[in-house]
C-alpha cells in the first residue's frame, strides 16, 4: 500500500497483505506488458478495413484513442499513481464507490476475460496454420493451446518482470514484419491492382461491393484499444509506480495508435483494395507484397502475439481473485503466496486451469461480449474517479486529471456513449438462438448475486 496516502483516506482494504518481487517492472518492461495487455500488434484490424474502407479505417483509428484510449489513459494515470496498491482497479471503484460496486467491477472484468482468454491460444493455432497446416491438424490443435497457458503459467511464477523483459523482445519480433511491410508498400505506391482483393482474402470478393459497418468497424477497434486499465492490478510490483504510470500510458497511446495507422495507410497506399480484407488477411496481404518469407514471418507474428497478450492477461488477471480472497469474498487459499517471491501462485494456477477448461468453446465469435462486459468495468472506473474526487478529496495525486471534478465527469463522457454505440450496434447480433446483448446482460445480473451469495464470508474491516 502506498505510503503518501493519508491515515483519514485509508484504504478499505487495509488488511491485504504485499506483493513482492526480486526484481519490479520499470518504465519499459511494464511499457511492453501494456502493449500486449491492450493490443498485441495490428493482428485484428483486417475486419475494420474491410467495414470502412481504408479512409474509414483510419479515420476510426485515429478517433477511437482520442475518444477511448486518451480519457482511459489518463484516468488510468491518475488512480494508479495516487492508489498504487496492488488489485489496482477494484480498490480504486471500493474506494470511490463502494464495496458492491467493486465486486461487480471484478465481475465483470472475469466474466469478460472468460471470452477473451480463450481467444488467444485459437489465434496461435490459427496463424500457425498458415506456415505449418500439418503441425495443427487434429488433436494437435487443442495440445498446442494447452502447451501455451502451462508455458504462460510457468512463465508467470517467475515473475512480474520476467514477463515484463519477455514482452520487450516479443514485441520487437512482431513489429519486424510490419515495419518492412510498410517500407515495402510506401515503396510501391500505387503498384497493384484491386484484382489483388480476391488474393488478399483468399476469395472470390473481388466484386468491389463493400458493405459498409461503421458502427461494427468502431466496436472492433474498441477492443483492439481495450485494456489499459489492467497493468493496475500489479501496483505493488511496478518501480515508483506515481511516475512510472503516467509515463508508460503516455508512451504505448502513442506507439499503439501509430502501429495501427501507418500498416493500414501503407498498405492502401500500395492500391490493393479494401473489400477483400478478412480476419488474418495481413498473412495474405504480406504475400502480395513481400512474398512468402514476409508471409511466413507476419504468420509467426501473429503466434508470438497470441503468446505475449495471453501472458501479459495473466499477469494481470491473476491478481484478483488474490485481492477478492484479502477480503473475504474468494476462499483463503487464493490469498496464498510464495514464499520466496510473494506470488500469487495459487490464483495464478486457478485462472490457467479456468481458460483451459473453456478451449473446448467456441468463443471465436462472443468478442462483442467481451467489449460489453469490460467495458462496462472501465465506465465503473471513470465513475470511481470521480467519486474519488469527492470522497478523498485529500487524497495524494502526482498526476491530476485537468479541470478538477467537473475534468474527471468530462473525459467518461466519450467512453460511455461509445458503449451505448455497442449496445446500440449488437442488440440483435445472434448467438444460438439469443442476442449477444441479452448473453451480456444476463452475466451482468449474475453479479449482485454472486456478491450477496460471498458477503457473508467477507471480512468486516
Amino acid at each position: 500500500m502506498s505510503a503518501s496516502i493519508p491515515a483519514a483516506a485509508a484504504p478499505l482494504n487495509r488488511g491485504h497483505a504485499r506483493l513482492f518481487s526480486r526484481s519490479k517492472l520499470s518504465v519499459l518492461p511494464l511499457a511492453a506488458a501494456t502493449f500486449f495487455m491492450v493490443s498485441g500488434g495490428p493482428y485484428g484490424l483486417e475486419d475494420v478495413v474491410r467495414m470502412a474502407g481504408y479512409a474509414g479505417a483510419i479515420i476510426i483509428l485515429l478517433l477511437t484513442p482520442l475518444l477511448w484510449s486518451v480519457p482511459a489513459a489518463m484516468m488510468v494515470s491518475e488512480l494508479s499513481s495516487a492508489i498504487p496498491e496492488e488489485g489496482g482497479f477494484y480498490i480504486w471503484v471500493q474506494r470511490g464507490m463502494g464495496r458492491f460496486w467493486g465486486f461487480q467491477e471484478v465481475w465483470l472484468t472475469l466474466a469478460g476475460s472468460i471470452f477473451e482468454m480463450a481467444l488467444y491460444p485459437t489465434l496461435l493455432v490459427d496463424y500457425m496454420g498458415h506456415f505449418a497446416p500439418a503441425l495443427v491438424s487434429g488433436h494437435r490443435a487443442i495440445i498446442i493451446e494447452l502447451a501455451l497457458i502451462v508455458v504462460c503459467t510457468a512463465w508467470n511464477l517467475l515473475g512480474a518482470r520476467a514477463v515484463g523483459d519477455g514482452s520487450i523482445w516479443m514485441a520487437v519480433l512482431l513489429l519486424g514484419p510490419f515495419v518492412v511491410l510498410a517500407a515495402i508498400a510506401f515503396a510501391h505506391a500505387g503498384a497493384f491492382s484491386p484484382a489483388h482483393a480476391s488474393i488478399a482474402a483468399g476469395s472470390a470478393a473481388s466484386s468491389g461491393v463493400m458493405q459498409r459497418d461503421i458502427l461494427g468497424g468502431i466496436l472492433i477497434a474498441m477492443w483492439n484499444y481495450m485494456g489499459w486499465d489492467n497493468t493496475s492490478t500489479i501496483a505493488e510490483e511496478v518501480t515508483r509506480p506515481q511516475r512510472t504510470y503516467p509515463l508508460v500510458m503516455l508512451i504505448t497511446v502513442i506507439f499503439i495508435t501509430a502501429s495501427y495507422i501507418i500498416p493500414v495507410s501503407a498498405v492502401a497506399r500500395s492500391g490493393i483494395s479494401a473489400t477483400g480484407w478478412t480476419t488474418g488477411g495481413w498473412v495474405d496481404i504480406g504475400r502480395i507484397l513481400g512474398g512468402e518469407s514476409l508471409s511466413i514471418a507476419i504468420a509467426v507474428g501473429g503466434a508470438i502475439g497470441a503468446i505475449g497478450t495471453f501472458n501479459a492477461l495473466t499477469l494481470s488477471f491473476s491478481r484478483l481473485p488474490l485481492v477478492m480472497a484479502q477480503d473475504g469474498y474468494l476462499p483463503r487459499i487464493f490469498a496464498r503466496t510464495s514464499a520466496k517471491t510473494g506470488l500469487p501462485w495459487v490464483a495464478i494456477v486457478v485462472c490457467a486451469v479456468c481458460w483451459a477448461a473453456c478451449l473446448f468453446l467456441n468463443f471465436e465469435h462472443l468478442v462483442i461480449i467481451d467489449v460489453l462486459l469490460t467495458g462496462l468495468s472501465i465506465l465503473l472506473e471513470f465513475w470511481a474517479l470521480a467519486g474519488l474526487r469527492l470522497r478523498e478529496p485529500d487524497l495524494p495525486r502526482p498526476y491530476r486529471v485537468p479541470g478538477g471534478l467537473l475534468g474527471t465527469i468530462l473525459i467518461g463522457i466519450p467512453p460511455l456513449a461509445l458503449m451505448i454505440a455497442a449496445f446500440v450496434r449488437n442488440r440483435t447480433e445472434a448467438i444460438g438462438r439469443s442476442s449477444s446483448l441479452t448473453v451480456a446482460l444476463v452475466l451482468i445480473a449474475l453479479g449482485p448475486i454472486f456478491y450477496f451469495v460471498s458477503r457473508p464470508r467477507a471480512r468486516v474491516l
